[in-house]
């Protein structure tokens, strides 16, 4: 299917001119304090908005911190009389007196009108292919009517109510409609829905507005636009990141994990039967969130990301245990009733990049120890065990003998890449114990080739259409700085595994939603992902293309990297895009996993901000070298 006309005819929208509709939302504000009647050209606003006379359907919502939000829809003859009709019913709203109507920067409105309609049947929609039957989460609204009443979930309920999929689009507006009365349960409401053979179900599109301060934004799936990719606003969401991460950090290191922007609650998706006061957290994301600060500093010169990056550094050496090894003294991260070997691995990431940038050998005893640790965990062969300690096995003690099926069951596709670029970066930057460097190096080699070659026999069942192991990625590029180490067929899963990505990577007109580009796919259809994880893998590639001499394929990786970042600045939370946001200054800052789920967690933030801040240095690599060098 070709895209390109609609998507240029959908980019040129929002090159346009909207001030029309700036004033169209003060009047609006100005009607709702009783300040004057509306008074806009409506003749001309109907023009521009493509009004159908009792076919468009007018949306106006009010939002604000703390409050829950109000809205009112209409189809009137005329768009005046819709919008009076919507203003006087938001003043008769029960908590309409509790938005502050006259403070722009508090009270944001939001317009939105439908542009399109078409009668579908609700059991024939699909969510994984380009054509007229799929629904696109925040693109398409639902419309059901029962012959008397009209129920809409609108295209920007997504982000309002942190949706996904079709299934949440659906059941939300299920509970509206009266099968909610009929049955608790939405599969019984879909069957019920299915019987209602006089009913209708439409699906549609719409335009939508935001007011911001003085002025009005246009969004796309509910959110602002990122027309072209920009190395400012690069930065700026990278250390907007990093803040957010010292603004929510605990006093005893550790980080704010989970954040739902929607619910203003720290609840966690995955384990909510946690109480408040011992929510889950997690040791391996926790290192992520000091490497980013780290990161920040190796930046900025700024005290308070290294001093940050140092609390959380000491947080994770309360969970360090010691314990022998063959090499001597080892340490090992324990947490949550769990030794795992990315845990350890990404310890010795952390204070390996601390060190770096630092030169502080604060942390040289837990350096060696949690190098002599991981590489007690490699089979002769080279395989490394996922687990040292595991609840579930051996009585909670240490794996020493493992099966061959105790093995199997708890390795972990990442851990292994975490593990090596730990030991890359201590390899290529401690040299003060030789011996230990040249023990590391000797069983690394032996691991680098095992997980190069012989996973993929092993555990292919573990590999995905779209690669996803961006640790390796990283860990191949840091040891290519030790001399004879690397081998052509490791350049070749990194090279491999980066050509995949760019592959199942969307294109400028190979979809019809313009916010695709740069999102990645399983299968051509896929709803997309904004990937930084992934990204932080491809940006590997692209320096281990610059260091090999692969100039054609380092420019290829680059123009991707740039592509995937304007895709992924679509997920930070800035005080324009936030307005539907429980606790906006919370929110402020904050890096989402989704183009429309409202949630944050500390790798949401690290994975992104990482892959941000190494694109930027390709720009200004000369800068941070002179930095480092100090």
């Amino acid at each position: 299917m070709d895209f390109k006309i609609q998507n240029d005819n959908a980019r040129d929208f929002y090159k346009q001119d909207f001030s029309i509709i700036n004033n169209f939302l003060n009047e609006v504000r100005n009607a709702l304090l009783q300040k004057s009647p509306l008074e806009c050209d409506f003749l001309a606003l109907e023009k521009f908005i493509g009004f159908i006379p009792s076919k468009t359907f007018i949306n106006i919502s009010l939002f604000q911190s703390n409050t829950k939000m109000i809205r009112f829809g209409s189809k009137r003859a005329t768009l005046k009389t819709a919008t009076e009709r919507i203003v006087e019913m938001l003043k008769q709203n029960k908590n309409f007196t509790n938005f502050e109507i006259d403070n722009p920067e508090k009270c944001r409105i939001m317009l939105e009108y439908s542009i399109s309609h078409k009668e579908l049947s609700y059991n024939k929609i699909q969510s994984a292919k380009f054509n007229s039957l799929r629904f696109e989460i925040g693109i398409d609204g639902i419309e059901i009517n029962d012959g008397k009443k009209s129920y809409y979930y609108m295209p920007t309920d997504a982000i309002v109510q942190s949706h996904m999929t079709y299934r949440n689009a659906l059941d939300s507006l299920l509970r509206k409609t009266p099968v909610a009365k009929e049955s608790n349960k939405f599969s019984q409401r879909v069957k019920l829905l299915g019987q209602k053979k006089d009913w209708k179900f439409y699906l549609f599109n719409t335009r939508a507005f935001i007011s911001y301060k003085n002025e009005c934004l246009p969004l796309y799936r509910a959110n602002v636009m990122y027309n072209q990719f920009d190395f400012d606003i690069l930065l700026e969401q990278f250390k907007d990141g990093a803040n957010w991460l010292i603004k929510n950090m605990q006093d005893d290191g550790r980080f704010l994990y989970y954040y739902d922007c929607t619910t203003d609650s720290t609840k966690d998706h995955e384990h909510p039967t946690r109480p408040e006061n011992n929510r889950y957290y997690n040791d391996l994301r926790h290192c992520g969130g000091a490497i980013t600060l780290i990161r920040a500093y190796s930046l900025t010169a700024d005290e308070k990301y290294i001093k940050a990056a140092k609390r959380a550094i000491d947080f994770t050496l309360t969970t360090a245990k010691e314990h022998d090894t063959q090499f001597g003294k080892g340490y090992h991260a324990y947490y949550n009733k769990k030794s795992k070997l990315g845990g350890s691995g990404m310890a010795l990431v952390m204070m390996m990049q601390y060190r770096i940038v630092t030169g502080d050998k604060t942390y040289d005893e837990y350096i060696k120890g949690f190098s002599r640790h991981l590489i007690s965990r490699l089979t002769p062969e080279g395989e490394f065990l996922g687990y040292y300690i595991h609840p579930s096995y051996n009585d909670g003690k240490p794996l020493l003998n493992m099966s061959d099926k105790e093995r199997m069951e708890t390795f972990s596709f990442y851990y292994p890449g975490e593990a090596l670029l730990g030991l890359g970066l201590f390899a290529n930057h401690f040299k003060d114990d030789s011996e230990l460097e040249k023990i590391v190096v000797e069983k690394t080699k032996t691991a680098m080739d095992w997980i190069v070659n012989e996973r993929p026999k092993r555990y292919r069942h573990l590999f995905t259409a779209l690669p996803s192991d961006a640790w390796l990625m990283q860990a191949i590029e840091e040891w290519y700085d030790y001399p004879d180490f690397i081998k052509e067929c490791h350049l070749n899963f990194v090279y491999g595994d980066a050509k995949e990505m760019m592959k199942r990577m969307y294109k400028k007109d190979d979809s019809p939603y313009i916010d695709y580009e740069g999102g990645m796919y399983y299968e051509y259809g896929d709803h997309y992902y904004p990937d930084g994880a992934r990204c932080e893998g491809l940006i590997a590639s692209y320096y281990l293309a610059k260091k090999t001499g692969e100039t054609a394929l380092a420019a290829e990786i680059l123009n991707h990297c740039k592509k995937a970042a304007k895709c992924q600045f679509h997920l930070f939370n800035s005080e324009k895009s936030n307005f539907a946001h429980k606790n906006r200054e919370k929110s402020e800052g904050s890096i989402r996993f989704k183009a429309t789920r409202q949630w944050v967690r500390v790798d949401s933030i690290q994975h992104v901000a990482c892959f941000f801040i190494r694109l930027y240095w390709t720009q200004h690599e000369m800068k941070i070298k002179s930095f480092l060098d100090k």
